[in-house]
């Protein structure tokens, strides 16, 4: 891609996703996460209306009188995006392919990010890490970022989140907010999941498109894995074999939601065909309703 033409795209995206970000997403990012990063300050005497869960049973049993920890919200606050650069999200039938939806919802979550004083580096992964980018603030960083999403050319074409979760958790040493930006079509990932959403506050974007959850009735057509390179003639006028697909698809994806709820991510989906912004905004809500 011409040079010209990625700083057209670039700045398009930077208009679209830095407008929805200063009039919806930046006070709703906010809420949804300050204070994931807090530091210990001090101990102070129990008073009505502190929560249970602050007091610090050791001080009191050793002074024989409730005390609660007094944490400080960390002034700044690291975000992640751990990004899947892989084949399948090259795929789109509607709007958009997955590829750019990731682009536009990174660019957004970045600009909020930015307007919060806070640093943002990226993580993006296919059958293995294919690059890091560390945290840093400010637009031209953002823009970077930006930039490198629409015109990154990975080498690998299948998906690792084991990998690309192992790596995040090793580079990333202080607390942060992490983003798995992802269709998560992949198996045996779980313990990292688990340790990463320990170590850190992981949220998961779940990344679809309508059709790869239903075959059309086009009678006998080939059908393409876009990471293995495989190719299968399928007979789609079969009724059966539309079923089947159907089947193994929601299979698929309910393995994938009960392993989020079962490690304790939250998790939300954004389809190619449709606005980000309620998912998004839901998400953020959702998360503030439990502060």
């Amino acid at each position: 891609m011409e040079t010209s033409e990625i700083l057209k795209k670039v700045r398009k995206i930077e208009i679209k996703t830095r407008g929805l970000s200063n009039q919806i997403f930046s006070g709703e990012y906010h809420s949804a996460f300050k204070g994931r990063g807090m530091a210990f300050s001090e101990v102070r005497e129990y008073m009505p209306g502190d929560p249970i869960r602050s007091i610090d049973w050791n001080v009191t049993a050793r002074l024989n009188h409730p005390y609660v920890k007094v944490f400080e919200e960390e002034r700044e606050i690291t975000m992640m995006l751990i990004i899947d650069v892989s084949a399948s999200e090259n795929f789109g039938t509607k709007t958009m392919l997955k590829r750019e939806l990731i682009t536009e919802v990174a660019a957004v979550l970045a600009f909020s990010a930015v307007q919060n004083n806070d640093k943002i580096g990226v993580i993006l992964f296919s059958d293995h890490v294919e690059k890091f980018i560390p945290p840093k603030k400010g637009k031209t960083h953002i823009l970077r970022i930006i930039r490198e999403l629409i015109d990154f050319e990975p080498e690998g074409k299948g998906t690792n989140l084991e990998e690309a979760l192992r790596y995040f958790s090793n580079v990333t040493k202080k607390r942060s907010i992490a983003f798995l930006i992802s269709d998560m079509i992949d198996k045996n990932f779980e313990k990292p999941l688990r340790i990463a959403n320990q170590r850190h506050d992981l949220v998961a974007l779940l990344t679809r498109d309508i059709a790869e959850d239903h075959l059309p009735d086009l009678g006998l057509i080939p059908l393409q894995d876009f990471e293995s390179g495989k190719i299968m003639w399928v007979d789609t006028s079969n009724k059966e074999v539309r079923l089947h697909y159907q089947r193994a698809r929601e299979k698929k994806h309910l393995e994938t939601t009960e392993l989020l709820r079962k490690t304790g991510v939250d998790y939300t989906e954004m389809y190619t065909n449709r606005s980000y912004v309620q998912p998004l905004m839901q998400l953020f809500k959702k998360r503030e309703a439990r502060r």
